[in-house]
């Protein structure tokens, strides 16, 4: 991708220049990345209550807003939003193509929908189910909300960002090999690399990248908490590792194991949650301090690849991807 590519600013018409600063590479072929286990049987009940959902779902998010929980699911290809106690389908958006992680905007929605096989974002309202889409980049992964109002979206195999601002693209970041997770705190975007590992920082709403720093040996997702940092999964390392991101600097992790893959955040009890897909279980971590701390496990749905949490962190609940399950956990 040329350099000469310019990033739109969020909060204006302004175009800014993208040089060779901007780094990494792009290759024809998308790499071999840090990925889930596939899960073992079950050796232990799941902690909290059971509900078939639909075939394998996979990216879930909680909306405190609406009092819903949306939940992606396949074949066929949607959008649930459900009642978050009983489970039950309020509303179901069809998606063209598959989506594996949705994030919510904002409270009250939208939640953020990256339709990969489609190149297309979806922004759903939780409380009618109506949708929007826009056309992005190759392979959309992740999506984010700035606290300006633009979506950020992570295309993985365009080897940039898009930048969404009502309803069209208004501008592009270069310099990935394969972009993955998105996190927004105030001022700040950060964003992994899954090819690089690396971790690298932006200013909003210029886009004007402030950092970069390696993320781990195999990272995958990653999560805004308080004190102005964000907690990275490394997925190959079985560690979850925490960031100060101004400046850019790792300030302490902690060994997980099981293969660690989705991440939830509660700010307002500095917890983190993480599912360990080699073990079928979902461990909490305190993250008030430099090292997180592990303060509760539980034993999940077979293949838990995905995690929501409301605030307080007294509900969780846990997608089993392999089969058509959603799990409610209560504290």
């Amino acid at each position: 991708m040329s350099t000469s590519r310019r990033v739109a600013a969020l909060g204006a018409a302004t175009l800014l220049a993208c040089t060779a600063s901007c780094g990494g590479g792009s290759s024809a072929e998308p790499a071999p990345k840090a990925a889930p286990a596939t899960s073992p049987r079950l050796v232990e009940a799941p902690a909290g209550t059971v509900t078939h959902v639909a075939p394998k779902p996979q990216g879930i998010v909680y909306d405190p807003g609406t009092r819903t929980l949306s939940v992606a699911v396949h074949d066929p290809d949607r959008l649930l939003v459900l009642d978050p106690e009983t489970l039950a389908v309020e509303h179901a958006v069809p998606l063209p193509g598959k989506a594996r992680h949705v994030k919510l905007g904002r409270p009250g929605g939208p939640v953020l929908v990256p339709d990969e096989t489609s190149d297309r974002l979806y922004e759903v309202a939780p409380a009618t189910g109506r949708a929007t889409s826009v056309g992005v980049g190759a392979h959309p992964h992740d999506a984010v909300e700035t606290a300006g109002g633009a979506v950020v979206v992570g295309n993985e195999f365009g080897h940039e960002l898009s930048v969404v601002r009502g309803g069209r693209v208004v501008g592009t970041v270069p310099g990935f090999a394969r972009p993955g997770g998105l996190v927004t705190d105030g001022d700040v975007l950060a964003a992994l690399d899954d090819k690089t590992f690396s971790l690298t920082t932006y200013a909003l709403p210029s886009l004007t990248r402030t950092a970069r720093v390696h993320g781990g040996v195999g990272t995958t997702h990653a999560a805004a908490t308080t004190g102005h940092r964000e907690v990275v999964v490394d997925t190959a390392a079985g560690r979850v590792r925490v960031f100060d991101l101004d400046p850019l600097r790792e300030v302490g992790s902690t060994e997980v194991g099981g293969v660690p893959y989705g991440i939830a955040t509660d700010r307002r009890t500095a917890t983190v949650w993480v599912t360990l897909t080699a073990e079928n279980r979902l461990v909490g971590l305190d993250v008030s301090g430099a090292r997180p701390r592990v303060v509760a496990t539980y034993p999940t749905v077979r293949q838990p690849d995905t995690v929501a949490v409301a605030p307080g962190a007294h509900t969780l609940w846990v997608t089993g991807t392999r089969g058509d399950e959603v799990e409610r956990i209560t504290r």
